[in-house]
């Protein structure tokens, strides 16, 4: 019996240590905060008092170094099918030099942090302000990277739901993870946001949900008016705005369409891109990136000009220049389907001179020539 319970001891201990590893290696801090405290809490009850201390001396140094996150945040609210935890939450560190935005949308957050800098001032006042806010719009344009910036600019941190655990398949259990995960931020110093928000908003409208979708709205906007009544702050983004139950719209105070990026916003992405490394690119060779690159996402831009500042490293490069962004532009269109004649032409139409083509390539001017069917 002594020996049960003594494997029972370090096997409960050893999922703890194995769970602080995972998290670790993931680099989520508060989970790995988490599961250490749990830890703490099963030696002390195992009479080890010592290594208890340890660890809380270890857990309170973390929390004064990183002061956003406190330990009201450490107990992470979990599913109850899956013990999977239903929610992230971090202090955001982002490169605001990299989040690239138009005039309107950059003056949509601002009047939204003043807001809840000044949310004394609207109370003495008597004016209800719920801080709540909806960002819509295509795939990759910095949804989720925007609501991290305001998270830094009020220096609060961001509890970010889990959707692949909140939902679950068991009737009843997502609206009870709803539940869970605005009690869970109700009343904290923190931004609770919804990434993906369609995913649990869904129009109670639309023929092909059933009852369980209908009962998870009702729940979701019960939660959401509680929430906003106590002053804590929501922000919301969906790339699928036209899925959104109608009731959900009136509850947001603001909502910003975060869209491609224009010419302007292209521009400055780019040199934002290639000011760390040496390069040879002109402003009317940014100018030229800006214009190929039309219709892109913002992530999609870092993709080719990554894709193309990478492609220069590894082939022992000192600089890129404006044929690796050409080239990689028309790599990321194609994949590797597409022939060397291809290539060469759309070079060509990009205004790459047959002599840098030749050198890309590593072939002869007269081959480029054939390729583009020139005498």
């Amino acid at each position: 019996m002594y020996i049960c319970r003594e494997y029972y001891k370090y096997e409960t201990m050893y999922t703890e240590i194995t769970k602080i590893i995972e998290c670790g290696l993931s680099k989520d801090s508060a989970r790995v905060a988490m599961y250490a405290k749990l830890l703490a809490e099963k030696y002390e009850a195992d009479g080890e008092k010592k290594m208890s201390a340890k660890i809380r001396s270890l857990l309170d140094s973390n929390i004064k170094k990183n002061s956003l996150i406190t330990e009201q945040f450490l107990n992470l609210p979990v599913d109850n099918e899956t013990r999977l935890s239903i929610a992230d939450i971090l202090s955001p560190e982002i490169n605001t030099t990299e989040l690239i935005l138009s005039n309107s949308v950059q003056e949509a957050v601002k009047e939204f942090v003043e807001v809840i800098e000044h949310k004394e001032k609207f109370m003495a006042l008597g004016i209800e302000i719920h801080n709540s806010l909806l960002l819509y719009g295509p795939p990759g344009c910095g949804k989720t990277s925007l609501a991290k910036y305001i998270a830094k600019s009020i220096q609060l941190p961001i509890i970010i739901a889990r959707l692949d655990s909140m939902i679950s398949s068991l009737l009843g259990n997502t609206s009870k993870n709803i539940r869970k995960l605005f009690e869970f931020a109700d009343n904290k110093p923190c931004i609770l946001f919804l990434d993906e928000f369609d995913a649990i908003a869904k129009n109670r409208k639309d023929q092909n949900e059933q009852g369980e979708l209908k009962r998870v709205i009702n729940s979701l906007l019960q939660n959401i008016d509680d929430f906003l009544a106590n002053g804590n702050i929501l922000i919301a983004a969906t790339n699928h705005q036209e899925l959104l139950d109608d009731a959900i719209w009136r509850r947001f105070e603001k909502v910003i369409f975060i869209d491609r990026p224009g010419l302007a916003e292209k521009k400055g992405l780019i040199n934002s891109l290639i000011s760390k490394f040496a390069n040879s690119l002109t402003k009317s060779d940014v100018e030229k990136m800006a214009l190929m690159l039309d219709n892109l996402s913002y992530s999609e831009i870092k993709k080719v000009i990554n894709g193309s500042i990478t492609k220069s490293v590894i082939n022992n490069r000192n600089e890129f220049n404006l044929v690796d962004v050409v080239y990689g532009y028309f790599q990321y269109q194609h994949s590797n389907e597409y022939t060397e004649e291809e290539l060469v032409r759309f070079l060509s139409e990009n205004n790459i001179s047959q002599k840098e083509i030749a050198k890309f390539i590593g072939t002869s001017i007269r081959q480029i020539r054939n390729s583009l069917n020139l005498k």
